[in-house]
């Protein structure tokens, strides 16, 4: 692959400081951003209109689920190998393809369903296959912005990166939905009944197109003897071992993977699956009071991470005591949802966890990129995005369960348990201090 030419290094920022300024100064972060961005922007319109079509099909929500979970699979099957291939290769080069894929498959969805052709096995393939090329994806973008950035930038870098992230969780649902309804009921579409979803998912084809195009012109600083030191492993599967051996070895790095794998199971889970049931039986506004909610916890999340991005990082020696303090505070918010039954209580309770969660999740992946060596950054990342979505299935299959039983009992059984775990993890000096390792 070519790229243009340029007199400024890949992570030469004008400025001398490293906030918010300095990040967008630089060309190829802007280019970064931008593509990713509508990218973003566009899998809210998926996200919205993969579910809708398989209802406007079969009426059918067992069958909505199934498909949405499909894609889960490879998705957590291949995500240590999308980390390995990102180390043989770039993760420039991945996320273009990737996105190229992703592109052609929602292109010939998008086809099919103006055609009327489109069947559910279809949407079960095309969820495995969509699944596939998200394995590789995710490693590619949680390790290409140490290579656009210099280092002290990192930090408001990443807050940029998933604040617009979280800014695509507010407006994609509500434009894609407007849109839908817009074009499904406007004019005579006896013709083409499900003419809103196919302009949504074409929508969502076309900004895979656009990311790859501002990928294409990405300059980034790729050590060519970081790439020969990864291929120098007989194979993927090696290449994969070494990456699990070195995280295992670390253990500051091991200890938090497991803690944020933990979090996954305790934390998110009851949020993702509990929070409708406590919406629906406790609280009067009902889907509204769920709408809220969530609402409530995204602006909360928003707003940590600009937080994360503006202000300084707490020094090493106390940072893994400010992350264990949020995270046990994250616990006891889950703890006393369970008791809530005041729809405006909840919401703030809900902001505060989301506070809580946007800013630690900056400042821990800022030090895992900061810690992670060039040639190991895609594996190491690939094990994080594992820890931090692989275990959700089942989080969220046990957390049904509990909610069948006593909805209280499940915030208060997961939240306690996450905080007395993450006070007990505090007890190890490793995790307590966070030095960062060159």
């Amino acid at each position: 692959m070519t790229t243009t030419t340029s007199t400024m290094s890949p992570t030469e920022a004008t400025p001398e400081t490293s906030g918010f300024g300095s990040v967008l100064s630089l060309p190829n972060f802007r280019l970064l951003w931008l593509g990713e961005g509508i990218s973003m922007l566009g899998d809210q319109f998926y996200l919205i209109a993969l579910p809708w079509l398989v209802l406007r099909l079969t009426g059918d929500a067992f069958a909505m689920g199934t498909v949405l979970a499909l894609a889960g699979i490879p998705r957590a099957l291949f995500m240590l190998v999308g980390g390995a291939i990102t180390d043989r290769f770039s993760p420039r080069l991945v996320m273009f393809y990737s996105n190229i894929a992703r592109m052609l498959i929602v292109a010939v969805l998008t086809v099919l369903v103006l055609l009327g052709s489109v069947q559910l096995w279809m949407l079960y393939l095309f969820a495995l296959i969509f699944g596939l090329a998200d394995a590789f994806f995710y490693p590619a973008q949680s390790s290409i912005i140490p290579q656009v950035v210099p280092r002290n930038s990192l930090q408001s870098a990443n807050a940029i990166v998933q604040g617009t992230g979280q800014l695509s969780l507010f407006a994609g649902p509500v434009l894609a939905g407007i849109l839908i309804a817009l074009f499904d009921t406007v004019g005579d579409t006896a013709s083409v009944p499900l003419r809103g979803i196919a302009i949504a998912l074409g929508i969502d084809a076309l900004t895979f197109l656009i990311s790859a195009m501002t990928l294409w012109f990405v300059q980034t600083k790729r050590k060519n003897d970081a790439i020969e030191e990864t291929k120098e492993d007989d194979s993927v599967i090696a290449s994969m071992l070494r990456g699990f051996s070195y995280v295992w070895q670390d253990k500051t790095v091991r200890g938090f993977f497991i803690l944020i794998a933990a979090a996954n199971v305790l934390i998110v889970s009851p949020m993702a699956v509990g929070i409708p049931v406590l919406a629906d039986s406790r609280f009067p506004e009902g889907a509204a009071a769920f709408g809220i909610l969530m609402s409530a916890m995204g602006g909360g999340s928003l707003i940590g991470i600009i937080l994360a991005g503006a202000l300084p990082k707490p020094p090493a020696s106390v940072m893994g005591m400010v992350i264990g303090v949020v995270w046990s505070m994250m616990g006891i918010a889950t703890v006393i949802l369970g008791f809530i039954v005041s729809t405006p209580l909840a919401a703030v309770t809900m902001f505060l966890s989301g506070l809580a969660n946007g800013y630690v999740s900056i400042l821990f992946v800022t030090w895992l990129q900061e810690r992670t060596p060039d040639a190991m950054l895609g594996r190491v990342m690939s094990l994080f995005m594992f820890a931090l979505i692989g275990l959700q299935p089942l989080g969220n299959a046990l957390a049904g369960f509990i909610l069948n039983i006593n909805v209280t009992g499940l915030f208060v059984g997961f939240g306690s348990l996450m905080t007395g775990l993450v006070l007990i993890a505090m007890l190890n000096p490793a995790l307590r201090r966070m030095d960062t390792v060159v």
